[in-house]
C-alpha cells in the first residue's frame, strides 16, 4: 500500500477524517493526540488534511492512540516488516532528539534496587525496553506506562519471583547481564539465561566478574544459564580496578555498589552518557557518588534504598548522530534539537574538519538538570576526506556506536577515509553492504574499511544486516540515492530506535513500510 503518491490523495484525505473524527470522539485536541504519539501538534494538523505522508507503523500507532479499528492497517502483520525508500530528495525542517536507549535499559535495572516507586519520564518506547520489561514483569515488579505512553512507572515487590523469569526475553537481550548487580543483593543463589541469546563465553563475562566479585559474587556459564552464588563481602570498603572501560561493567559496578553499605572505589569507569544517567537516579535514591563524570567513582552506598523517585531521562546522542546522518547525506538543510552536546563533541570536531558547515545554539540543560543539550543546524556542504583514519576511543572520545555512521558520510567526501572498528569482531563487515548502493567500500580485516568518495549513489535492493547501527547507515544511505530501494527484514531498527521511519518522513522522506 503506497500513500506518497498522487494517485492516493482521496484515500489520505479520507484517513484524515477518520483520525479527526476519532480524536474529537475522545475529546483530544490535536495537541493531546500529537503527545501520545510523541509528534507535533503540526504533523497532526497535515494528517487530518491529508497532507501528510503515511506509514504503515504510523496506521497502526494511531489506531492504538484513538482505540479505533477505523483504522486497522499493519495491525495485524506476521511477516518481517521491509522498506520501500525513494530517495534522491533532500531532507527539510526540524527533528526533536528522543530519551537515550541505553539509559533507559540501564535505568530499569537499577529500579531492582529501589523499594519505593521509580517513575522514568520520556521513557523509551523500543524493543530493547520491551524485552526488558518483559523480564521484569515475568518476575513480579509492576510496570505501568501513563495514558500518554511515555512515562512508566515501575514498583518492585518485597519478594522477586526469578524462578518465573521469562527466558525468551531475557535471551534476546544482552542488557540481562545487569541483571547481576541488583540481584547479588537480593538473593543468594540465582540463574539467568545467557544474554544475548548465544554463549558469550568468559571473553565477555570475565569484565563484569572483575568488577562484581569484589562484592562475593561468583558466576559459572553452562547449560544456557548463569548460575550465579553470593557469598558475604570481605571488608566494607573496596577499590576496583576495571578492565575494561565499557559501559555495562560500570553500570554493574554501580549497581552493586549501590546497596553496599561501604564505600566503593571505581577506577577505570566510563563516564559516558548512560553511565551518568544511572549516577543521577542512583543519587536520588540516597546514593553519593563523588567523581561524577570522571574515570573514578566514589560511591558511598546504602543497604536499603526506599524512595519515591521521578527521573527525565536524558537525550540520546547515538540517535541525535543518526538524524545528523540523514541530512548530511542527503545534503539537507536540517535542524537537530535536543542534542546533548557534551557526548558529540568529537564526532562535530571531525564533521568540521571534514567541511561539514554547521551552526550550534546557545546550550541549555536537559530535563534531568544536568546534561548540556544544543540545537545543531546543518547546512549543504561540500565534504573532504578527514586527515587521519576515523576511529572510536572511551569517553570523551568518538562513541564506538557513532562510528559506522562515518562510513556513510566519508562515502559522500571526496578522498579516502579509513574507518578503524577495533572494538567489535566483524561489525565492519557489515558496513560493505554499502557497495550494494554503488558505494566504494573496501573491507581490509574484520575490523577496518576503506572508503572512497564521492559516492554516486544507486537504489539497489538489500536485506537489513543483523547489526543496528549499520543497519540504520544502509537505511541513510538510500535517502541518498535517486530511485526506488528496498531494505528488507528491518525489525532489527525497532529494537534501538523509536518511530524512525515516521520521523524521517516528517522530514520529507519517502518511506513506505509494507510486509510480504
Amino acid at each position: 500500500m503506497t500513500l506518497t503518491d498522487d494517485t492516493t490523495g482521496q484515500s489520505l484525505r479520507q484517513i484524515g477524517a477518520l483520525v479527526r473524527d476519532a480524536r474529537r470522539h475522545h475529546g483530544l485536541t490535536q495537541a493531546q493526540l500529537a503527545e501520545r504519539l510523541g509528534t507535533s501538534q503540526s504533523a497532526i494538523a497535515r494528517i487530518e488534511q491529508g497532507n501528510q505522508n503515511l506509514t504503515l507503523e504510523l496506521l497502526g500507532r494511531l489506531s492504538a492512540a484513538l482505540d479505533s479499528e477505523l483504522i486497522t492497517v499493519g495491525r495485524s502483520r506476521s511477516g518481517p516488516t521491509h522498506l520501500r525508500v525513494s530517495g534522491g530528495t533532500p531532507l527539510h525542517g526540524s527533528v526533536t532528539v528522543k530519551s537515550s536507549k541505553n539509559a533507559a535499559v540501564a535505568l530499569l535495572c537499577a529500579a531492582l534496587l529501589n523499594r519505593g516507586r521509580t517513575t522514568l519520564r520520556n521513557g523509551s518506547r523500543i524493543v530493547e525496553v520491551d524485552r526488558i520489561l518483559d523480564v521484569l514483569t515475568s518476575i513480579g515488579v509492576s510496570a505501568t506506562w501513563d495514558a500518554a505512553g511515555r512515562d512508566l512507572t515501575l514498583v518492585v515487590p518485597e519478594e522477586l519471583d526469578l524462578s518465573a523469569i521469562d527466558a525468551d526475553a531475557a535471551r534476546r537481550t544482552r542488557s540481562i547481564i545487569m541483571f547481576l548487580g541488583p540481584l547479588l543483593h537480593r538473593a543468594q543463589e540465582f540463574q539467568l539465561p545467557y544474554a544475548g541469546g548465544c554463549d558469550l563465553g568468559p571473553r565477555t563475562v570475565e569484565p563484569h566478574m572483575i568488577a562484581l566479585r569484589p562484592f562475593g559474587l561468583e558466576v559459572e556459564a553452562h547449560a544456557g544459564e548463569y548460575h550465579a552464588t553470593v557469598s558475604r563481602p570481605e571488608s566494607r570498603d573496596r577499590a576496583i580496578v576495571l578492565t575494561e572501560r565499557g559501559d555495562t561493567v560500570t553500570e554493574n559496578a554501580l549497581l552493586a555498589a549501590a546497596r553496599h553499605d561501604g564505600t566503593t572505589t571505581i577506577r577505570n569507569a566510563s563516564p559516558n552518557y548512560m553511565v551518568q544517567d544511572l549516577c543521577l537516579y542512583l543519587e536520588l535514591l540516597g546514593v553519593r557518588i563523588q567523581g561524577f563524570g570522571t574515570t573514578t567513582l566514589v560511591v558511598t552506598g546504602k543497604a536499603v534504598l526506599d524512595a519515591d523517585v521521578d527521573y527525565p531521562l536524558s537525550e540520546d546522542p547515538v540517535e541525535a548522530m543518526s538524524l545528523l546522518t540523514a541530512g548530511i547525506v542527503t545534503n539537507s538543510e536540517l535542524t537537530v534539537r535536543r542534542a546533548p552536546i557534551e557526548f558529540l563533541e568529537i564526532e562535530l570536531a571531525i564533521l568540521a574538519e571534514m567541511g561539514l558547515r554547521f551552526d550550534l545554539s546557545p546550550e541549555y540543560p536537559a530535563d534531568n538538570g544536568r546534561t548540556r543539550l544544543v540545537d545543531v543546524t546543518i547546512h549543504p556542504s561540500q565534504l573532504r576526506a578527514p586527515i587521519d583514519k576515523v576511529h572510536p576511543m572511551p569517553f570523551p572520545g568518538l562513541n564506538i556506536d557513532n562510528l559506522p555512521f562515518f562510513a556513510v558520510i566519508a562515502a559522500t567526501a571526496t578522498g579516502s577515509t579509513l574507518i578503524h572498528d577495533w572494538v567489535y569482531d566483524n561489525r565492519a563487515i557489515h558496513l560493505s553492504d554499502l557497495t550494494r548502493l554503488n558505494a566504494d567500500v573496501r573491507l581490509l580485516d574484520p575490523h577496518r574499511v576503506l572508503v572512497e568518495g564521492p559516492t554516486r549513489w544507486s537504489a539497489a535492493e538489500i536485506v537489513c544486516p543483523p547489526a543496528l547501527r549499520p543497519a540504520v547507515c544502509i537505511l541513510l544511505a538510500m535517502l541518498a540515492a535517486k530511485g526506488n530501494s528496498v531494505l528488507r527484514n528491518v525489525d532489527i531498527i525497532a529494537r534501538g530506535y523509536e518511530q524512525l521511519y515516521e520521523r524521517l518522513v516528517e522530514m520529507g522522506a519517502q518511506i513506505e513500510v509494507f510486509t510480504d
